[in-house]
């Protein structure tokens, strides 16, 4: 039967099924189904494009994109003009990372009139000013500054940002030369903010306004902020510090030290923190530290750090109702695998490496009866033995035909993903 005697809906019910990547092939086998694909704006929903070389895209190509209403760019290498050909053709956009912007200036933002997520990373050309937030203070939800040379002084970058006022997630990620005393001044004016992550290299020890005024805590109130990330912390906190906080369901803490310091700061925030419900952990003091204060609350733990299995049995008491778990020990993890369905028979999903993990332990995941998704974090193997620096950046057969038998096991209940699908919007930070 030819196509074009399906319907159009039956065709895109089944076209709604591919990864962008088919669906990319798909629409190169015949104007017909090109046509469909192009014009149906639901099967791109969430789709984003990395642009770099505009010299060779064409008006075709940027048909193509204003057709599927494309709300989602990354810009590599870009220039201001580069800025002023993209609005014209999508200025619905609403998504938009500028990497490795390449002048002083970024005015012709304020062409994207409907832009909500801006995001600049790893820009080595030195930003004059951050005048061209002004004219976004009102659409703007979703602001990153990743790695950015900012030229002017930390108090016009806090003011720009404190007229952000529908902002509900930050992330300002630095070398330590954005110096600022507290965050006061931001959390108290972006009071719809939800998400914030912060570098924190240049902080020893946190004020006691570090997070809100002195009236503001004093009265009792506590900030909306619900996810935290701290970035490059060794500083020393007070529970008095961290008392406007008391909404805080996620914490994550990337440690400044390999080697931490004589204490564990990370103690008193999970005492201030008894309603934490997602806790994220990486490098800093060995798991035995702090586990004895972990919450019962939790019910997702990312712990790349250095741990023993008995560390393990405390985490299972403390937390027994964990659903996620995200386990990349400092040490071998071959040893811990197999104590998992015993130790957290909730887990939901479940994050690990496989190499030094025997079969049997893998399969033994068969155990974890809500288990519906594992991901396999190193995804690459050796294949010759005698050349250790050849290295195949996809699953091994091993891990392939482990992967089909656990399928196999559970009656493909668990799904098991062996390379993970960034937003390419994200740093890559964290």
């Amino acid at each position: 039967m030819a196509a074009q005697q399906l319907p159009a809906e039956l065709w895109l019910e089944v076209f709604s099924f591919l990864s962008w990547r088919d669906k990319l092939s798909v629409r190169c086998t015949c104007s017909h189904f090109k046509h469909l694909l192009d014009k149906s704006r639901p099967l791109w929903r969430g789709f984003s494009v990395v642009l770099r070389h505009f010299s060779q895209y064409n008006r075709p190509f940027w048909r193509s994109l204003a057709q599927r209403h494309v709300g989602s760019v990354l810009v590599r290498s870009g220039k201001r003009k580069h800025l002023k050909q993209l609005s014209a053709w999508l200025p619905a956009l609403d998504a938009l990372r500028l990497d490795d912007w390449r002048e002083g200036g970024v005015d012709e933002l304020k062409l994207f009139r409907r832009l909500q997520r801006l995001s600049f990373t790893s820009c080595s050309t030195q930003l004059k000013n951050v005048d061209f937030l002004f004219p976004l203070s009102h659409q703007l939800t979703q602001l990153s500054l990743c790695y950015v040379q900012l030229t002017c002084p930390a108090s016009h970058l806090l003011a720009a940002i404190s007229q952000l006022t529908r902002l509900t997630s930050l992330q300002l990620h630095h070398d330590g030369s954005v110096r600022v005393p507290t965050l006061s001044g931001i959390l108290t004016r972006l009071t719809q903010l939800k998400h914030l992550s912060w570098t924190m290299v240049s902080y020893k020890s946190l004020s006691h306004d570090f997070f809100s005024p002195h009236q503001f805590t004093a009265a009792g109130d506590a900030l909306q902020l619900s996810e935290l990330q701290l970035l490059n912390y060794d500083a020393m906190v007070t529970q008095e510090v961290l008392r406007p906080l008391s909404r805080l369901h996620s914490l994550s803490v990337f440690h400044l030290y390999s080697v931490p310091g004589p204490t564990c700061h990370l103690q008193t925030w999970l005492r201030s923190l008894p309603q934490l419900c997602s806790l994220s952990v990486h490098g800093g003091h060995p798991l035995a530290m702090y586990a004895d204060f972990l919450p019962s609350s939790l019910v997702s733990l990312t712990l790349c750090v250095d741990l023993q299995p008995e560390d393990l049995q405390v985490v299972s008491h403390r937390a027994p109702h964990l659903e996620h778990l995200h386990l990349e020990p400092w040490s071998s993890s071959s040893n811990l695998v197999r104590l998992l369905p015993q130790l957290f028979p909730h887990l939901r999903t479940l994050r690990i490496r496989h190499h030094h993990v025997s079969d049997g332990d893998f399969l033994r995941l068969q155990q974890l009866r809500r288990l519906d998704t594992l991901e396999v974090l190193d995804s690459f193997y050796k294949p010759d033995p005698k050349d250790p620096s050849w290295v195949i950046y996809e699953p091994s057969p091993r891990l392939l035909q482990l992967s089909s038998d656990l399928q196999k096991l559970t009656n493909h209940r668990v799904r098991v993903i062996t390379s993970s699908h960034r937003d390419p919007l994200a740093c890559h930070c964290v």
